[in-house]
């Protein structure tokens, strides 16, 4: 399935760790009124059964918004939940592999950190990649931050979408630009905050000036 270059300019990264008193959906939602326009659901420590309730219930928050969920990492969570897709890492199934089981009208998305991982990910047929992280992270401590010019360089040698992932805050975002990317992925710089529609609106207003380049 493709991805439209606009579905891609605020994608949100769920982070149970940072609920400040709601519950998932609550932050979420708050979060889609701000104008998150993708929202991946990442969940590493609930059982499979948690994980597809709590999966379809995301769904139908998403699609109320008319924004789409993804699944991280989780092809069978996609697929019993009826979600839009699943992004997985360079340590995950394979993306032609995913394409295999999910078909062509889910969305795939795949991390990538060189430009030879990037082309790869394309032509097994991922719909957009994430590739970082673009500065030091505190969701993924062992994540180097990347060369903002091996990220140029993968925007360039790619025709499909390009998001940066890690580290990105409002006080940051600007240094992206000029690299070419079609959004920001990110997690505590929207679901970290006191006030996730307010922070999605700020960032979104910042983001849409880095992609106009």
């Amino acid at each position: 399935m493709s991805i439209s270059k606009e579905t891609m300019l605020l994608y949100g990264v769920t982070d149970r760790g940072n609920l400040h008193g709601k519950t998932l959906l609550q932050q979420v939602e708050e979060s889609l009124k701000g104008g998150v326009t993708l929202v991946q659901l990442r969940e590493k420590h609930l059982s499979f059964q948690e994980f597809l309730e709590e999966a379809k219930e995301m769904k139908e928050l998403c699609h109320k918004y008319g924004v789409p969920l993804l699944i991280n990492d989780n092809v069978g969570i996609c697929i019993e939940s009826g979600a839009d897709g699943v992004h997985v890492g360079q340590k995950d199934m394979e993306a032609g592999a995913v394409r295999e089981k999910l078909g062509k009208d889910k969305i795939i998305g795949v991390s990538a950190r060189t430009v030879e991982q990037a082309r790869a990910a394309q032509n097994a047929g991922a719909d957009y990649l994430g590739v970082g992280a673009v500065f030091s992270t505190s969701t993924k401590e062992d994540a180097k931050p990347l060369d903002h010019e091996i990220l140029k360089a993968i925007t360039k040698a790619v025709d499909i979408p390009v998001v940066a992932i890690g580290g990105i805050s409002s006080e940051n975002v600007s240094q992206l630009k000029g690299t070419g990317i079609d959004g920001v992925a990110v997690v505590s710089a929207i679901y970290g905050k006191e006030n996730p529609k307010e922070a999605a609106e700020n960032l979104k207003a910042l983001v849409s000036e880095v992609v106009k380049g």
